[in-house]
Formats: structure tokens, C-alpha cells, sequence
């Protein structure tokens, strides 16, 4: 009986952590950025009839007709990069939600991505947040993404969240509530996206891959699906910014790299949540992520 009564605190007691959350990082990179209104930042770029602003809260939809999107303003070579999204709840299989930084419209068909994309659910289950890195796509569909994905320790239809990228010369950070859950280093020129890019958001249906495979499908009998921003936050080297511009950090050394705290936090998600990982799937050739 008293292993059995061990085993079951046990149990309780790694629920009780996870319920909890991760542990602090110690320190809130999105704090040293300040918040900006929607058209101090951005513009729409698609589908113009499926936003709304009110009250600095932005409101995409998707519907048979049309998704929409929007981009920066300027197009940066590194910094901060974030908003707080709040996602529809009930069934958005095939839909996806997004924030990223891209330099597709400068270099079709040769573009660089750094991707945050909450993948569409079926009821019941929970949502699914992707991130991706790649360089020089051909958009044939022969890119070569770099995915881990996450589930979340709460609910993102429940309330807004903040998400974020740091982007500089040496790595990509990747944070929700400012508790980082992925870092990217450069390794070489041929693995890190180096070019400028603007800030994109979206919501569009990609329903051939973006639930399970492609499993399930978008049921526009649910229309419209719809993802819901603010507290926008860029900042960062624009392009035409001097190269003494000093690139964003998410440490608090303002160096690259994590502190301790940070570390732990983020080893913390990755243990717990982490529920794909580019370098591990057997499918892939390794030979083409020469960092695995």
C-alpha cells in the first residue's frame, strides 16, 4: 500500500507543477519594447473586409470567401517582434493563425521565414503551436522547414497571450509570455536567414497539412474562423538603420544566448509540451539540417 500512496503523490505533485505553469525566466524581454497602435506598426495587406480595429484590438477573419492579413511597415534585419493573440475555440481544423517574419514579396520563390503558427484543432483537443525556420524556400515545395512544435500549459482561446520573436545575427528566440521556448543558433550562413524581413500576420486556410496531416479538414459550416490581435510590439534595426544600430537581446546581458533562469524555463516547455522535433523524425534527411 505505501508504494501505491508514493506513487500517487508523486503523480499529484508532477500535475500540480505542470497546472502551474513553467518557472519564471526572471526576465520580461517584451517589457524594454514599447506597445504600438496597429497603423504605427503595420498596414493590411489582404483581404481588408475580414479585419476589424476596435479599441486596439485587431480581428481577422476567415470565411469561404476570403482570409486576411497584414505586414509592417518597414522591413527590419533584426529585432523584437510580437503581439498577444487570442484564438477561436471550437472546431478550426485546417485553419491556421499566424505571426511571422518573411521577405517573400522581395525574394519569391527564394525567401526567407521565421514562423509562429497555431495550427487548427478539432474539439477536445488541444491547439497546436509550430515554429519553423528557413532559408532561400523555393516554394515549390521542396523547403526545407525546421519544426518543433509545441502544445501550451493553457488554454490561448481563453484569453490573450504574448508571442514573440527575437531575431539577431546569432540566434532566434522564440517566447510566449515572455518564457522562452526555443532558441535557434546560427551555425553557418547556408542555416541562418541573415536578409531583411517584415512582420506578417494571417489567418488562411490550409487544410491539405495544417491539422493532423491534413486529417481533418476547415468546415466552413463554423465560419468565420477568427484569430484576434494586439499589444503590437516592433523593435529592432530597420533596414535602413546604422550599422551601429545595436541588435535586440533577449538576455537580461543584452548578450546572445540565455541566462540560467531563462534556461530552465525554457527546458522546462521543451520537456513538458515539445511535441515535434525537426531533428528527430525519422522521415526527415538529416543530411539536410546539417545542425541535428
Amino acid at each position: 500500500m505505501a508504494p501505491l500512496i508514493f506513487l500517487i503523490l508523486l503523480f499529484l505533485m508532477i500535475s500540480s507543477s505542470i497546472a502551474q505553469g513553467p518557472p519564471s525566466p526572471g526576465y520580461n524581454p517584451s517589457s524594454k519594447i514599447s506597445t504600438l497602435g496597429f497603423y504605427q506598426g503595420f498596414r493590411t495587406l489582404w483581404g481588408p473586409q475580414h479585419q476589424n480595429l476596435d479599441h486596439g484590438t485587431l480581428t481577422l477573419w476567415l470565411d469561404t470567401s476570403s482570409g486576411s492579413g497584414f505586414k509592417s511597415l518597414h522591413p527590419y534585419r533584426s529585432g523584437y517582434f510580437g503581439a498577444a493573440v487570442k484564438l477561436q475555440p471550437g472546431y478550426t481544423a485546417g485553419v491556421i493563425t499566424s505571426f511571422y517574419l518573411s521577405n517573400n514579396e522581395e525574394h519569391p520563390g527564394n525567401h526567407d521565414e521565421i514562423d509562429i503558427e497555431f495550427l487548427g484543432t478539432t474539439p477536445g483537443k488541444p491547439y497546436t503551436l509550430q515554429t519553423n525556420v528557413y532559408m532561400r524556400g523555393s516554394g515549390d515545395g521542396n523547403i526545407i522547414g525546421r519544426e518543433k512544435r509545441f502544445h501550451l500549459w493553457f488554454d490561448p482561446t481563453q484569453d490573450f497571450h504574448n508571442y514573440a520573436i527575437v531575431w539577431n545575427p546569432t540566434e532566434i528566440i522564440f517566447l510566449v509570455d515572455d518564457v522562452p521556448i526555443r532558441r535557434y543558433q546560427r551555425e553557418s550562413y547556408a542555416t541562418f536567414p541573415l536578409r531583411p524581413m517584415w512582420a506578417y500576420a494571417s489567418i488562411w486556410d490550409a487544410s491539405s497539412w495544417a491539422t493532423e496531416d491534413g486529417k481533418y479538414k476547415a468546415d466552413y459550416k463554423y465560419q468565420p474562423f477568427i484569430g484576434k490581435y494586439n499589444n503590437f510590439k516592433l523593435g529592432g534595426c530597420k533596414s535602413d538603420s546604422p550599422t551601429s544600430c545595436r541588435p535586440p537581446s533577449a538576455s537580461p546581458s543584452g548578450s546572445s544566448g540565455l541566462s540560467e533562469q531563462q534556461y530552465s524555463a525554457m527546458e522546462w516547455v521543451q520537456r513538458n509540451y515539445l511535441v515535434y522535433d525537426y531533428c528527430y523524425d525519422p522521415k526527415r534527411d538529416h543530411t539536410l539540417t546539417p545542425e541535428c
